[in-house]
């Protein structure tokens, strides 16, 4: 008797969703045989192996992760009989070309959805969404960490996947200081995602493989709730207790066009429609009227982003002076905004000129340019490789400005020198503010109650009476860790 022929897979992808999927669907499972990934949106993510580490016992070769636009040579080479659509940020009209070109040479197609996908966990998880990339969600999520560290809750962030490098190194990731950013050689994209939770306090998680990460927060008795901070427009790797979901009424209407977007939309207990303070008032009453027609249970949130500057007396040198823009990546490529922050400073501040920055661009970020050509007066933050840093440090260093303006989570004066590039630059920062009620922190009650977690943790109060005290040091991080409150004689 002859062996059953296991169903041939390729897994379209973009370094994130596509690897999760196999972890948790296709991994151990003997139906199955993945023969490849391909790869988009991101630069430089295919002509790797996804390692053995990683796709275990049934795959000791590893599995090969070839461009996407190989696809029908793809299916034709290894007989493939289903292809799975697994990345984001994409409309649905792209969805279904992809489709029709499995199709076409006789594949089925598949998108694996959250029953398939999410994995349960022990402690409670609040996860924050969108439906487009450059939404909000990176404030909302900070906002979200602050006010459960002053209800005494220890919070695990878990970001989304970046895994741009070496695979094997990066299976389960921990982030507790800005060093950690060095020691792991975070491209940009990730900098802009984990540090600023690193600086507010936060303990971050990221990696490959969200199995074995979970079981590292399981792991630790401290961690009180899980924040599933997302990433694109993804629906969360962790089943959530409640799910918010930020849309963005600078683009009406996408949040019924856009996959996996429109999935949130439908699945979130609430959705904070942001940037009510920049968007025209017939546009956020459009989002307000999908979302309810779309989730009628869902409550809605309005909320602004207030743009300010990290240091307000740098005003100066952007006020009456030429100024480059530095922006979000994903946001501006994929994600279809013309600018962002950076912009919009720009203007508020009364720049004389925003320059643009096109014909100084050179290498990787010129390539940038001519692929996403709605950009026009705003330079992506692209950092993916130290080709990609020089490219952008080139191009900064030519451009006629003054001072360059950056609108990026990241502080890029870290990685890129005002000397190398001979001109002032500036940080821009933006903050959710929510407008009127519900809240975030109503929704946070909310969550707690569903959970079973009292509005604010109770905490442990150590009095120490004795003159004698030998550790002083491990009693203030007891305190620092907010185990307990300890009052020193």
């Amino acid at each position: 008797m002859t062996e059953k022929r296991r169903k041939r897979v390729i897994i379209m992808g973009a370094a994130g969703r596509d690897f999760h999927n196999f972890n948790v669907f296709f991994r151990d499972n003997p139906e199955y045989e993945v023969v490849a990934f391909t790869a988009t949106q991101i630069p430089n993510i295919e002509g790797r192996i996804y390692p053995p580490e990683l796709a275990g016992k049934l795959y000791p070769n590893g599995i090969p992760i070839y461009p996407e636009d190989q696809l029908e040579e793809l299916i034709e080479k290894y007989d493939v009989d289903i292809v799975v659509f697994a990345y984001s940020d994409v409309s649905h009209e792209h969805v279904m070309h992809q489709a029709s070109r499995a199709h076409s040479r006789g594949a089925d197609f598949r998108l694996l959805g959250p029953k398939s996908t999410m994995l349960k966990a022990k402690k409670p998880v609040i996860a924050v969404g969108a439906v487009r990339t450059g939404a909000g969600k990176s404030p909302t999520s900070r906002k979200l960490a602050r006010i459960l560290r002053e209800r005494g809750y220890k919070v695990a962030v878990v970001r989304h996947p970046m895994p741009y490098g070496d695979l094997r190194k990066q299976i389960a990731q921990k982030f507790e200081t800005l060093e950690d950013l060095d020691k792991y050689e975070c491209t940009f994209e990730e900098r802009e995602e984990y540090e600023p939770h690193i600086k507010a306090g936060n303990v971050v998680f990221a990696g490959v493989d969200y199995g074995k990460i979970l079981e590292m927060i399981e792991s630790d008795p401290t961690i009180d709730v899980i924040l599933r901070d997302g990433g694109n427009n993804d629906f969360p790797f962790y089943k959530p207790d409640y799910f918010i979901v930020v849309a963005d009424p600078l683009r009406p209407g996408h949040e019924m066009k856009y996959h996996p977007g429109e999935t949130n939309a439908r699945m979130a207990d609430a959705v904070i429609i942001s940037k009510v303070n920049s968007a025209p008032l017939e546009n956020i009453i459009q989002v307000e009227h999908n979302i309810e027609r779309m989730n009628p249970k869902a409550k809605i949130v309005e909320a602004a982003l207030v743009i300010t500057l990290e240091n307000p007396e740098d005003k100066k040198y952007i006020e009456g002076k030429r100024v480059v823009c530095i922006e979000d990546g994903p946001t501006v490529t994929h994600g279809e905004m013309g600018y962002g922050a950076a912009y919009i400073a720009a203007k508020k501040f009364g720049a004389a000129e925003i320059v643009d920055p096109r014909p100084y661009a050179v290498g990787e970020i010129k390539a940038t340019f001519e692929k996403y050509t709605h950009l026009k007066h705003v330079i992506p933050n692209m950092g993916y490789s130290k080709k990609q840093i020089e490219d952008l440090k080139e191009t900064l260093k030519r451009i006629p400005a003054d001072t360059v303006i950056i609108g990026t989570p990241i502080d890029l004066r870290r990685i890129i020198k005002e000397e190398e590039i001979g001109k002032k630059m500036v940080r821009v920062i933006y903050e959710l503010q929510e407008i009127g009620k519900p809240d975030l922190n109503d929704l946070v009650d909310e969550f707690l109650e569903r959970v079973g977690l009292p509005k604010k943790k109770e905490r442990n109060f150590i009095v120490l009476l004795g003159p004698s005290l030998t550790d002083r040091s491990m009693l203030s991080r007891i305190n620092e860790e907010e185990m307990c409150t300890v009052i020193l004689p």
